[in-house]
């Protein structure tokens, strides 16, 4: 018939349904005889932005990497790191790495300084500084304890009490020349009379004529002003001995602290801020001498020494030892909380409180990449509070801060510190996807000017015979690294079909190298358990089956509805308005494809397209434009010369989660068109493909799951040859089935067709071709387009005589 439409010229070849890697291209037995990888592969737009990054030693450049997790981003960035390391120091490049040390501050306690050693004498100089403190606590109480310390002392308290009797004398001799006695007590001094060498009682002093007591008033006025210049006297007189005794203290201190002080000065005399600390240290243990005394005194029984450590400020906190780096620091934080990165201050309780000091700062990933690098990952960052606007303030401000986090939040921390910052200088890499990268881009203004450098790390990469070469390096690699069988041929063969599959493209090689060595290690156990020496392709093999076995509960609950009718698909006969749509579940690491479905009904009205999936709010943004793309094309295939006066309901039957994207937008077109002309579809064959308003048919994604799970459907319910899955044409390059099912297509069981336009789908689906538009603006007499016309112009004349009706 002329109307009838040849399946064949829209049968896919078999060569074109997978692409087969042959065992002749390889030059090996086995991945023994391969050389090991050297350079990291198939990333070479990020490698040159990673290898840009690095180069730009400027403020701001600083690097975000993006991809999917598994394609290599950390182990790239970090050999790349080490490399380019080893590069700079062929170049003679000299890198400087110090030393940092946290000090007792002695003028602000709370805020402990910090200094920059040369590398390795961190170490060293708080070595030092306890060897010092040994010393001293030695050499003081010696020194104290000596004969001449004793004697000097002992001296100036004899002439001390000579003088204090002396004076204490003189004012009782002048008082008993005048009958008077100075009585002295818990509340002072007091100057009474006497009468026959007693002291005079008040009853008996006022039996004295009113002269006689006035003038022994006088004598005692005049006494109490010797008291009280006596007894300034005598204060004055302490306080000389007092001085006498601590210029005696510090003679003896400085005798004891010349020999350890000089040692240890003469030692870091060239380091200028050393030496000023150690003159510091002199100067509080002159003011602090009788610390060691007490230390020297054992304690009695029953006493215990106080939890506070009394010679803290004689210990230094070694905060950054770069003591054995040859080079800059590469820092991997993997879990970038607040102290992880930024440090942290530690408490011990003390006396009902918690109490701290500069030995109890420790350093975070910050302050160890310093002059180095550091590396996190963005989404572990942005989920810990405060890390990054900590991280934008460290950028900012070239210098990083140990700091409780809960200050900021308006939280009292118990006896906060202040230490001083420590000036950084370090490249810090982040690692995210392109999502997060967009997000901040957009939402944070700093972000650009912090993070100038992107590189992107692609999944996949061109499969050329320089890739297909390093392909088979990188097993070895994994080989090496895992203790792994060694592959042969047809097992390297086997791995590379599997990454072409995974990567979606025959064309291409998956760059996801995380899952693919996962493959490997899988194959090495399905190797092992037969007892092979060598992992062969069988293996591979086995190791897909058994990873999709693992993961295909769903798939194969639904399978076994689909074959028990439960859920209900035709695979034989046709039917008007009905066609098998394909979706793809994804859950994860494994996705599946299973048919579903897609009704459509049509009548007279004005409302369109109805899509029920929409009206029920179970279809994403995606799927609805894919919807109402079916009214544009219809109303310009059709509305040239007529109105569009019709309503059309779609329905996904059976589908109960949701509906998301438009590769079943040409599917639903047949449907509609199938409805309007009345002719059956064929359900043996199912239909993925999204379409635009010009009537072109567009490339979908998951065509090799979506083909696989109709195949299934078909094999369970019973293959009958005639059956097969139509697929836009763009989607033949991305084809990698697998093996049973290119068999059954090779055996004619089962069929593959490719499409470029509705008309051509429609002509499969029905076997009535579609039918051009001729010279009139008709379509051929019994062609689909025809029919559809027909219809449509059946229901505006229909419509045009309603309203006429209605009117009158």
């Amino acid at each position: 018939m002329e109307n009838t439409v040849d399946l064949k010229q829209f049968i896919v070849p078999t060569e074109s349904l997978r692409w087969v890697c042959s065992e002749d291209m390889f030059p090996f037995e086995c991945t023994t005889d391969v050389e090991p990888l050297k350079e990291f592969i198939g990333q070479e737009r990020a490698l040159g932005s990673i290898n840009f990054g690095l180069e730009v030693e400027r403020s701001g450049y600083n690097l975000f990497l993006t991809g999917l997790t598994g394609t290599g981003r950390a182990s790239t960035i970090k050999s790349r790191l080490e490399r380019f390391i080893e590069e700079r120091r062929a170049k003679g490049v000299q890198y400087q790495a110090y030393d940092w040390c946290y000090v007792y501050n002695f003028l602000y306690p709370d805020q402990p300084r910090i200094l920059k050693l040369p590398q390795g004498l961190g170490k060293s100089f708080a070595n030092d500084m306890e060897e010092l403190l040994k010393k001293i606590r030695e050499e003081i109480p010696k020194t104290f304890g000596s004969e001449e310390y004793n004697k000097m002392k002992q001296d100036v308290m004899a002439g001390h009490q000579t003088k204090y009797q002396e004076a204490l004398d003189a004012l009782d001799k002048d008082a008993s020349e005048k009958g008077l006695m100075v009585q002295v007590s818990s509340m002072g001094a007091a100057v009474v009379p006497m009468a026959d060498g007693k002291p005079l009682v008040r009853e008996d002093f006022l039996k004295f004529p009113e002269e006689e007591r006035q003038k022994i008033e006088a004598k005692r006025i005049e006494i109490m002003r010797k008291v009280e210049d006596t007894y300034s006297y005598l204060r004055e007189l302490e306080r000389e001995t007092g001085e006498k005794m601590k210029e005696i203290d510090l003679k003896a201190g400085e005798i004891a602290l010349s020999r350890p002080f000089e040692e240890i000065a003469r030692k870091y005399e060239q380091y200028p801020d050393i030496a000023n600390f150690i003159k510091e240290v002199r100067q509080y243990t002159l003011s602090k001498l009788e610390l060691f005394m007490q230390s020297a005194t054992p304690q009695p029984p029953g006493v215990y020494a106080p939890q506070a450590d009394s010679f803290a400020a004689y210990k230094i906190n070694v905060f950054v030892d770069n003591d054995a780096i040859s080079g800059p620091p590469i820092i991997i934080e993997p879990n970038p909380n607040w102290f992880n990165v930024f440090g942290r201050i530690e408490r011990k309780a003390y006396l009902g409180t918690y109490a701290s000091d500069h030995t109890m700062i420790k350093a975070g990933a910050v302050q160890m990449a310093n002059c180095g690098y550091l590396i996190l990952n963005m989404r572990d960052v942005l989920m810990n509070q405060g890390v990054w606007e900590g991280l934008k303030r460290l950028i900012r401000t070239k210098e990083v801060r140990v700091e409780d986090p809960w200050e900021q939040m308006g939280f009292m921390a118990p006896q906060g510190m202040k230490p001083q910052p420590m000036p950084v200088d370090l490249k810090i890499i982040v690692m995210g996807d392109d999502y997060i990268y967009q997000l901040l881009m957009q939402y944070d203004e700093d972000f650009w000017e912090m993070f100038k450098v992107k590189a992107d790390f692609d999944s996949q990469m061109e499969r050329t015979d320089e890739n297909v070469k390093s392909y088979t390096c990188f097993i070895r690699n994994c080989c090496d690294a895992e203790k792994l069988l060694p592959f042969d041929r047809s097992g390297v063969a086997r791995v590379l079909e599997h990454a072409v599959r995974a990567s979606g493209h025959q064309e291409r090689l998956s760059a996801r190298f995380g899952q693919m060595k996962d493959m490997l290690v899988e194959s090495d156990y399905w190797a092992r358990t037969a007892g092979s020496e060598v992992i062969m392709g069988e293996h591979v093999e086995r190791a897909v089956r058994e990873k999709i076995h693992r993961l295909d509960l769903i798939a194969e609950h639904i399978l076994k509805m689909i074959k028990e009718g439960t859920l209900m698909v035709d695979v034989t006969g046709s039917v008007a308005g009905q066609v098998n749509g394909l979706a793809v579940f994804d859950l994860g690491i494994f996705s599946f494809g299973r048919p579903n479905r897609i009704t459509a009904k049509t009548f007279l009205g004005r409302r369109g397209v109805i899509n029920i999936e929409r009206e029920s709010q179970m279809s994403g943004s995606i799927h609805d434009k894919g919807v109402l793309i079916l009214s544009g094309y219809l109303g310009s295939k059709y509305a040239q010369d007529k109105p569009l006066s019709l309503s059309a309901s779609i329905c996904f039957e059976q589908s109960y989660s949701g509906v998301e994207g438009d590769s079943a937008s040409s599917t639903e077109l047949y449907a509609i068109l199938s409805s309007l002309s009345d002719l059956p579809v064929r359900q043996n064959i199912a239909v993925t493909g999204s379409v635009n308003q010009k009537g072109e048919v567009q490339p979908i994604g998951g065509a090799n799951q979506k083909i696989e799970g109709f195949f299934d459907v078909c094999k369970a319910k019973g293959l009958t040859g005639d059956q097969g899955v139509m697929i836009p044409h763009q989607n033949i390059r991305h084809l990698m089935l697998r093996e049973d099912v290119v068999k059954a297509v090779r055996d004619g069981q089962f069929h593959i067709y490719s499409v470029k336009t509705i008309d051509e789908g429609i002509g499969v689906l029905t076997g009535v071709a579609a039918g051009e538009r001729q010279a009139d603006g008709k379509y051929p007499e019994g062609t689909v387009n025809n029919m559809v016309d027909l219809r449509l112009r059946e229901y505006a004349e229909l419509m045009k005589g309603y309203q006429t009706d209605a009117v009158r």
